[in-house]
């Protein structure tokens, strides 16, 4: 039994079976009464004494098998195994099979309910991807529609149209990492030109809202998968800019911590309450709720985002002075197995 010890199970078998030794220990005690009173032969006594706790302990090594392979079994059953549980059910016990049967009908109907359950949530996925898939064209053409426009009502749906995408980019980049399935493409990553990407896709939100930008080449080449980073860099640099009604958005390299990158705002910062939880699923914090832009899954995914390419994410902020957000873009060495 390796997933068990041996004493473990003895115990347990001794547990299981103290009633009958109960009993056969009161049988041995009156049979001594009857054989003291009836002034009887020691001989015979102690003879018969030997045959019961031989017969006796037949049964109990008899017992003790059974018990250990059933106990194994059990120990091993997984919640969709049924037919390791129809082996259990062949027991003597009318009540043991009785039970076994019921738990093997709770056992199907659990699997039946997965089962559609699991098809449910993909159905609902699905339908979900497809919908955001679809929901591009119509803003590509509105873009595309506004571009003829001028004016302040044009840079105003300009603005719009970014943070429709933005969204539109955060529910497809939730649902891709709730795929276990979904792969890594690793190689060496020139970090200016993700953030040079970044920038150029909010500089409108930059220009319009006045933010003073300071960022300098970090002449950095970090492991990454490209498309991940971007999603990453894009997500806190449209945090920072939520936030950040005036002022200005650093971005620059870390001189305690080598390979770890600081983007760093003058915005309106976090409550020192509000920082345990900030990485919460859908936590919006005082100053999403105060200014109505935060859907709570930005610095969600962010961290998972993190989590898949192997990063280390870190908040800082100071009510009213501004947030600074550290990436550590450092890893371990990947071992490679053949």
């Amino acid at each position: 039994m390796p997933d068990f010890s041996r004493s473990e199970l003895l115990k347990k078998f001794l547990w299981s079976v103290r009633p009958q030794i109960f009993i056969f220990t009161g049988m041995m005690v009156i049979f001594g009464l009857v054989y003291l009173l009836g002034r009887l032969p020691l001989d015979f006594f102690l003879y018969s004494m030997e045959v019961s706790f031989f017969l006796f302990g037949i049964y109990v090594a008899i017992q003790y098998i059974q018990y250990a392979r059933r106990y194994g079994k059990v120990r091993r059953l997984q919640t969709t195994d049924i037919a390791t549980l129809q082996e259990l059910s062949e027991s003597p016990d009318p009540f043991d099979r009785l039970y076994i049967e019921k738990l093997a009908l709770v056992m199907r109907d659990q699997r039946e309910a997965e089962t559609a359950y699991a098809d449910r949530q993909t159905n609902q996925l699905d339908y979900f991807t497809l919908w955001l898939h679809q929901i591009k064209t119509p803003i590509s053409a509105i873009s595309l529609l506004n571009q003829s426009s001028c004016g302040k009502e044009a840079r105003q749906i300009s603005q719009e149209l970014l943070r429709l995408e933005d969204y539109t980019h955060m529910a497809l980049n939730y649902v891709k990492l709730e795929e276990p399935g979904a792969e890594l493409d690793l190689s060496q990553v020139d970090l200016d030109g993700v953030i040079k990407k970044a920038l150029k896709k909010y500089s409108i939100l930059f220009i319009y809202n006045g933010i003073k930008l300071e960022y300098e080449p970090l002449q950095m080449t970090v492991l990454s998968d490209e498309k991940w980073l971007q999603n990453l860099l894009e997500q806190v640099i449209s945090n920072s800019l939520k936030y950040t009604p005036n002022g200005k958005i650093s971005i620059y390299k870390d001189s305690v911590k080598e390979g770890r990158l600081v983007i760093e705002d003058t915005g309106i910062g976090i409550r020192p309450e509000d920082l345990p939880k900030i990485f919460n699923k859908g936590y919006s914090g005082f100053n999403g709720r105060l200014y109505e832009k935060s859907t709570g899954l930005g610095l969600f995914l962010s961290r998972k985002i993190c989590e898949r390419l192997g990063y280390k994410l870190d908040i800082q902020s100071e009510l009213g002075k501004g947030t600074k957000v550290l990436i550590d873009l450092s890893r371990e060495e990947l071992q490679v197995f053949d």
